[in-house]
Order: C-alpha cells, then sequence, then structure tokens
C-alpha cells in the first residue's frame, strides 16, 4: 500500500495562551495522521510558549520554534521554511479544525487525481460572544480554474481570501511570500496562489473553524495599520485587472467592500482620527457606486450599505450596527 504523503501543518502562536489548547487539540487529532506540525511560536509574553514545549514533548509529530516577535507573516514564512511536507496547510492558533480537515482537503486533489495543487474548503464562523456558528459552505465539491476562484473571491461566493481553510503543494509556497510587516497578508498572497494554479480542488464543507473574538485584529479597534487594507486590495485588483481585464467588475466590487469594512471600523471608534482617510474613502465609494450597483453579481450586503449611505453618515453608522447585531445573534 502506497504511503500517504507528508503535510506539513503550520501554525503560527502569539498570546493565545485562552486558546491554544483547544486548537491544538483539535490539529493532534487529525484523522489523516502522516503529519508535522510546527508551531512558530512569535514572542509571545503569555504561557503560550510554555504550552507549545508541552505539546511538542508529548507527541513526535509537532515541532515546536521560539522566535523573536516578527509578526504573522514573518513566523508563517518561517514555518514553511521549516516545513518538509509536499503539502502545506495553515491554521490560526485561536481556531481550531474538524477531525478530518486535512484528510478532507488531500481528499479532494486525490478525487481530482492531483491534478489540481490547490484544494480549498469552507469556515465555520464561531461568534465568541453569542456562541453562534454560521456556515459559510453549502456542501458542494467542484473542481474551479484559478481564474474562477479569483472571481468568487472577490465577490465573495463561497471562495475566501483567508490563508487558511487551504492544502497547497509546496512548490506554490517556494513562489508565493507572505508580505512582512503588514496586516491582511492573505490579501496579498491568496490571489497569486490561485493565479499560478490551472485548477483548484474546492470543497465547499466547513472544516475551519474561524473564531471571532474581540481583541482579533479584524474585531479591535481602529488604528492606521487596519488602512493595509486598502493598499493589499488595491494590489491585488490592480493585477486582478491586469491579468483577467473582464473581471475588472469583480477586482472593483472588492475594492468597495474593503472601503466599507474601512469605514465601519473608523465610524464605530471614538478616538479614530482619520477624518481626511474617511473622505478619500467616501470619494472611491461615490465615484464607483453606479458602476457596482449596475453589476449583477453585487452582493446584496452591498447594495444595502450603499442605500443606508445615501440617507448620510449618521443614519449609516446606525443602521450599520443594527445590521452587524442582527447578523450575529
Amino acid at each position: 500500500m502506497q504511503k500517504l504523503p507528508l503535510i506539513s501543518i503550520i501554525i503560527p502562536v502569539y498570546n493565545v495562551e485562552p486558546f491554544l489548547r483547544k486548537c491544538l487539540d483539535s490539529v493532534e487529532s487529525q484523522t489523516y495522521k502522516n503529519t508535522e506540525i510546527i508551531l512558530v511560536d512569535d514572542g509571545s509574553t503569555d504561557h503560550s510558549g510554555k504550552i507549545v514545549d508541552e505539546y511538542a514533548a508529548r507527541d513526535p509529530r509537532i515541532k515546536s520554534f521560539h522566535q523573536a516577535n516578527g509578526g504573522l507573516s514573518n513566523a508563517r514564512n518561517n514555518g514553511i521554511k521549516i516545513a518538509t511536507g509536499k503539502y502545506l496547510t495553515f491554521i490560526d492558533s485561536d481556531d481550531y479544525v474538524a477531525k478530518d480537515y486535512v484528510a478532507y482537503l488531500f481528499g479532494l486533489l486525490k478525487k481530482d487525481n492531483f491534478k489540481a495543487k490547490l484544494a480549498i474548503c469552507s469556515l465555520m464562523n464561531v461568534f465568541e460572544k453569542t456562541g453562534k456558528h454560521l456556515d459559510n459552505g453549502n456542501g458542494q465539491e467542484i473542481v474551479l480554474t484559478g481564474k474562477e476562484c479569483l472571481k468568487k473571491m472577490c465577490y465573495q461566493q463561497l471562495v475566501d481570501t483567508c490563508a487558511y481553510a487551504k492544502l497547497g503543494a509546496r512548490e506554490l509556497y517556494d513562489q508565493v511570500k507572505f508580505p512582512e510587516g503588514y496586516l491582511f497578508e492573505d490579501i496579498a498572497t491568496t490571489y497569486q496562489l490561485f493565479a499560478l494554479c490551472d485548477t483548484v480542488a474546492c470543497g465547499f464543507s466547513a472544516k475551519y473553524y474561524y473564531v471571532i473574538r474581540q481583541g482579533s485584529i479584524v474585531r479591535s479597534s481602529f488604528n492606521r495599520k487596519k488602512l493595509e487594507l486598502l493598499l493589499m486590495t488595491d494590489k491585488m485588483a490592480a493585477f486582478v485587472k491586469k491579468t483577467y481585464p473582464d473581471l475588472a467588475n469583480a477586482a472593483l466590487r472588492r475594492q468597495v467592500y474593503a472601503r466599507f469594512s474601512t469605514l465601519n471600523q473608523i465610524l464605530n471608534d471614538p478616538q479614530a482620527d482619520a477624518a481626511s482617510e474617511q473622505e478619500k474613502i467616501l470619494g472611491f465609494l461615490k465615484k464607483n457606486r453606479r458602476a457596482v450597483l449596475a453589476d449583477p453579481l453585487t452582493p446584496k450586503r452591498d447594495r444595502i450599505a450603499y442605500k443606508m449611505l445615501s440617507f448620510g453618515l449618521p443614519f449609516y453608522k446606525f443602521a450599520w450596527k443594527i445590521y452587524e447585531q442582527f447578523k450575529i445573534r
């Protein structure tokens, strides 16, 4: 019987003591056994580093590494350098995965006779505050071109920008590195992975549990580093528009989404000092309103946001807050 290939699971760790054991337990219990689990402690100041060493001491598949704080991208890139597996997958240390997470992704590649170099699955959003679970998948399994994945990613149609919930051939990550020193590094890399793939094996079952909590990068209060979402999105959009001109509308929609997301952060943080950036965002949204709303693939979320904004910023701020609260009940 042919031995299954080694799969490297790379987990950057930084000050996630309350969540780390749940994450590592879910990884240790994977039904796919031929794995190496690389834990990169990125200069944690809590007990995360001790937990990493504890798990490494008891499981020979686990390799623990400690480094001075270099950020998420640096930790992932160093994990890639250490990894020896034929395939790589990333998991964030405050999330967790289903027992068949790795087996499911590998199975997608196997069903496609390993023609695809990348497999993806869906996320299960877990709202820490309410305990609510939101399944982002539909159970479908399909092989798409890299270009089709880019289009779906831009419109948020099942395909996500995230670095996790993917299993990629080693050679992909030899060509694509995470940009160090920036937030939203997944937006800067996932589109490159898709562009390198003729086909992608997609399974839209939720095998990755994405925990939405206060204090995470996405949910924390506004600071100017958050503006890097626009930088990364615009860089991605420029590539898509140049490489696939027929996807220009899709790329523009993603740029609009990034503006609404950043605007929400600014408006909901009373300490935010971003008046000039807010004006630039509003100018971009106004300039592209007609084109985005004329696109039949523009999601309902964006149409609602534009409608709210048409009544002015105070109404938009109030109405969007209600919308967000209703969404996570």
